[in-house]
């Protein structure tokens, strides 16, 4: 797949304007689209195709996962300025062999991969980057052993392992405790359909972060043609049958809209995103209610939704914010009144622990940002430059980003993290700081 990255010596000077900033910035397409609609065009009935979807490091590595286990995905000219299309023929039936998975930083690769692993004949080995390692993954691997599926993990509930297939997975109910990620119950709800008895899942623990990651799912499901009840709460059911092949417009990156969006807030300027959905799944589709409690205006007509600053910034309590929650916070940091951060606590099992992260980083540079067991608490400090880490963790880079806006003097460690989910991150800040208007068009 098409990628690009921005080279990075001595870290990246983020913008200040000194100025309010005005806009229209074209996102490319939605990550958790994009990965999900890839994996079950590869467990589908026929070929498929993905039109405008995301090209970045994420998707890149779910591209190279699925053909590693027999799918073919192709380039295709596409319509818009977003990249080629994708067109991708199914894992063929039978398909066996030993292979590799390289997961990358990608949560979406290292936990929807495996239940298709197992689906084959053969032995996937699965690793990633050095910080992938750290990220939880025990939950799959248990669900999986609990379905028959056999697991060498070497007792770590992490990275690397290896998943034996034997062509087919019995199916059936399985039990697991999701509540460190939302991705443990999508992984298993993707693939359940091609299950011999499809999937009674049932969730054991407390809550389930993310449940819009979930829903999205559910949905993307139900447009193949795959039976789900969810009607009974912390708990699916998928019957078995096969995955309708399609045709698919992938939507904007709603939550990678997110920065651009707290632009205007932060300068008291105004950005428009074209593209935005009247009705999606995406998680990100909650700033035209959170950025409204931090003083902004949010007004979406015919597709394009405006986001206006009123010169100040409002802190406020901010609930279940998920993948948002370093834009907000990065936000909260430049408000005038104190802010609660709460129902994020699964977010030290991310790319980073973002919430220590986000506290090193922000105090590094004179913020008042203390954790909560599950949140962060952010009061009204001044600021100062300095160099703001990013962990390779791509939504540490653009709240870092952000911070610039008001800030002179932040220094992003390594703007090229942004890769993971928008390689053109920097180029398009910094046109729309500049006031060029830039769009998202892709380098071949």
């Amino acid at each position: 797949m098409t990628e690009t990255s921005v080279p990075v010596a001595e870290g990246w000077p983020a913008p200040t304007p000194g100025r309010p900033v005005t806009g229209v910035v074209r996102v490319p397409g939605s990550k958790s689209l994009t990965n999900r609609y890839l994996v079950l065009a590869a467990l589908a009935d026929g070929p498929s195709r993905l039109r405008a979807p995301l090209h970045s490091r994420d998707s890149a590595l779910m591209v190279a996962a699925l053909r590693s286990l027999g799918a073919e995905i192709t380039e295709v000219s596409g319509s818009g300025p977003f990249g080629p299309d994708l067109l991708v023929e199914p894992i063929p039936a039978g398909a066996a062999g030993n292979t590799n998975v390289d997961c990358g930083l990608a949560g979406t690769v290292m936990r929807f991969v495996p239940p298709l692993a197992a689906l084959r004949t053969g032995t996937t080995a699965f690793d990633g980057d050095p910080h992938a390692r750290q990220r939880p993954m025990g939950a799959t691997v248990e669900a999986l052993r609990g379905l028959g599926i056999e697991v060498d993990d070497g007792g770590r509930g992490a990275l690397p392992f290896s998943v034996t297939g034997r062509g087919g997975v019995p199916g059936g109910r399985v039990e697991i405790d999701a509540g460190a990620s939302s991705q443990f119950v999508s992984a298993l709800l993707l693939a359940a359909a091609r299950f011999a008895d499809g999937l009674h899942l049932v969730h054991t623990g407390e809550t389930v972060p993310s449940l819009d990651h979930i829903a999205m799912t559910v949905q993307v499901l139900r447009e193949c043609g795959v039976a789900v009840d969810d009607s009974v709460p912390n708990e699916w059911r998928v019957a078995p049958g096969p995955v309708r092949a399609f045709d698919v417009d992938i939507e904007p990156d709603l939550s990678n809209a997110g920065p651009f969006l707290a632009a205007a807030v932060a300068t008291g300027g105004s950005v428009s995103i074209p593209g935005w959905p009247e009705q999606t799944t995406q998680v990100g589709d909650k700033w035209r209610e959170i950025l409204p409690q931090m003083g902004a205006t949010a007004e979406l007509a015919d597709g394009v939704l405006t986001v206006t600053g009123s010169g100040a910034v409002r802190g406020g309590t901010f609930a279940d914010t998920s993948e948002l929650a370093p834009t907000v916070a990065a936000l909260c940091a430049l408000a005038d009144t104190p802010s609660v951060l709460t129902g994020i606590a699964h977010l030290r099992g991310h790319e980073t622990d973002r919430l220590a992260a986000l506290r090193t980083e922000i105090n590094g540079l004179g913020g008042n940002v203390t954790e909560t067991a599950d949140g962060l608490a952010i009061s009204p400090a001044p600021l100062h430059g300095g160099v703001f880490g990013t962990y390779a963790d791509h939504r540490m880079a653009t709240a870092g980003a952000i911070l610039g806006l008001s800030v002179p003097g932040v220094v992003v460690e390594d703007i090229a993290a942004t890769s993971k989910t928008m390689p053109e991150f920097a180029q398009l800040w910094t046109g729309l700081v500049a006031g060029t208007e830039p769009t998202a068009a892709q380098e071949d």
